[in-house]
């Protein structure tokens, strides 16, 4: 490991020190701050906030967007202390786990699962306890600097999952890995390059889709659930949420089934709104005009 990147984990290491809940309360001083700057990151939360919730009074919409922005800083934070910490001792965060019975029943059935995991909450944590109980790969795409894969090894430790790549030959490992009854992660709501997707209904509002994860489920038969942890309030620690997939997933018909893979992310999105990730800029693709300007 690079000297710089084990500085890093050194200082992750100090972070995962800290209370939760003062890791917590500083995130989302930084996420108010971000918006009296009125980053990017707060702009597009804005929008899409108008876009999602049109019936909010004006008033509302600011306590929405001041709420997300807590919680989105949050999100920065809490991922230091959780990577900190180690897989063992962040695993004790866990407070409850609703729908363990689904997961639990998907995995007997020896059919291969998918878990559709949303950019809400804190999805490391989610990952760790995932692997905590059965082998995963998770599709990906390699971060920008190389040396943070390292990094990524060393505070995931024995509980990492496998990595796939999201090219030709890591798409055909995940197809056998479902096959065999194995259990893939993918992000249901990660944007397609263009060309690649359909347009599905988001919250009200066309959005391109992927249509990765209603063909593997299509062709392999796999159980599709979708699941997120649930960022407790007053750092009390999380709660993971294992939901069915809606019906039509795995159509034939990509509208049909990207439609209902955006139903299973609102469906997990609507149990902590202000956790989700609104700062992409989901709602822009092709020639259509963007929000977002």
């Amino acid at each position: 490991m690079r000297p710089d990147i084990y500085l890093v984990y050194l200082l992750l290491r100090l972070v995962s020190l800290t209370p939760l809940r003062t890791v917590h309360a500083v995130g989302a001083a930084i996420g108010r701050f971000s918006l009296r700057r009125g980053t990017r990151a707060s702009r597009y939360t804005a929008v899409n906030l108008r876009l999602t919730r049109p019936d909010l009074t004006d008033t509302a919409q600011q306590e929405l967007l001041t709420r997300t922005m807590e919680e989105s800083g949050k999100s920065v934070t809490e991922m230091a202390s959780i990577w900190g910490a180690g897989a063992p001792r962040a695993l004790k965060l866990i407070r409850d786990v609703r729908g363990v019975e689904l997961f639990d029943a998907a995995l007997a059935s020896g059919k291969g699962v998918i878990i559709a995991a949303p950019h809400l909450g804190c999805w490391e944590l989610l990952n760790y306890w995932l692997c905590s109980r059965t082998p995963m790969a998770i599709l990906y795409r390699p971060p920008r600097i190389a040396a943070i894969e390292a990094l990524l090894r060393k505070v995931r430790g024995a509980l990492a999952p496998e990595q796939v790549r999201a090219e030709g030959a890591g798409v055909r490992a995940l197809y056998k890995r479902l096959a065999a009854g194995g259990s893939v992660g993918i992000l249901p709501d990660q944007k397609p390059r263009e060309g690649e997707g359909e347009f599905a209904p988001f919250f009200g509002v066309d959005a391109l889709t992927g249509v990765l994860l209603p063909r593997l489920a299509a062709r392999t038969g796999a159980t599709v659930l979708f699941s997120f942890a649930e960022r407790l309030p007053d750092g009390a620690g999380y709660r993971i949420h294992i939901l069915p997939a809606p019906e039509g997933l795995a159509s034939n018909d990509l509208k049909v089934a990207c439609a209902a893979l955006n139903r299973g992310v609102e469906a997990c999105v609507e149990r902590a709104f202000p956790q989700y990730q609104w700062h992409y800029k989901r709602y822009t693709a092709g020639d259509r005009p963007s929000p977002y300007r």
